[in-house]
Order: C-alpha cells, then sequence, then structure tokens
C-alpha cells in the first residue's frame, strides 16, 4: 500500500514532484531538475550545507536541492509534506522558487 504509484528514490521523487507541480503550473523538466540536485545535494535528500553564508546566519541549506527553511516556508506547495527534507516537497518548493526568480529551474545552471 502506501503511495505505490512512485518509487522511494531520486527517480520517484522527481517523477512524484513533477506530477505535484503540473498541477500547479510550475515548470520543470525532469532532466533539469536532476542535474541541479546532482550538483546541489548529490541526490542526498539529508545533505545539508553548514558552511555557506546562510548556515553561518544558522538559516543552512537542507534537502535534495538545497533550500533554507525561510525559502521552503514561502514557495511550500500544498499536497506536499511540510517538511524541508521531505525529498518531493523540497524539489517541488525549490522549482517553485526558481520558476518565480529565473522562469524555471530548467534555467539554474549554479548555486540559487
Amino acid at each position: 500500500e502506501g503511495k505505490g504509484k512512485y518509487a522511494d528514490n531520486l527517480d520517484g521523487w522527481i517523477r512524484e514532484a513533477r506530477a505535484v507541480m503540473a498541477k500547479h503550473d510550475i515548470p520543470g523538466s525532469y532532466d533539469g531538475i536532476k542535474r541541479n540536485i546532482i550538483r546541489e545535494s548529490a541526490g542526498d535528500p539529508d545533505a545539508v550545507n553548514d558552511w555557506d553564508i546562510n548556515a553561518q546566519k544558522g538559516i543552512p541549506s537542507k534537502g535534495l536541492l538545497q533550500v533554507i527553511q525561510p525559502t521552503f516556508d514561502q514557495y511550500h506547495v500544498k499536497g506536499t509534506p511540510d517538511d524541508l527534507t521531505d525529498p518531493v516537497a523540497n524539489i517541488v518548493a525549490a522549482c517553485n522558487y526558481a520558476a518565480d526568480r529565473y522562469g524555471s529551474m530548467d534555467n539554474v545552471d549554479s548555486a540559487y
């Protein structure tokens, strides 16, 4: 039982996130999302950046797409867990943010 529809791995998380994004008109291709995840966290949903400027301010970037809590809170999408490190919620919020700032996660090629 449970979700069942998506695998509990990077591929499944991206696919589930894209299904949620489609319902909310949030752009982002599978490849664009995956490319950014690999750069930001190497696919580790528990990744935490404990050295950059955000970490120094006490709000470390976390999760697959290295999102800080205030950004997550602002761009969180209903229907996903209200949990910064939940893989699907992290992807959807990050893509929602990237859409707002850059038009799409596909346009992000470096730290954002």
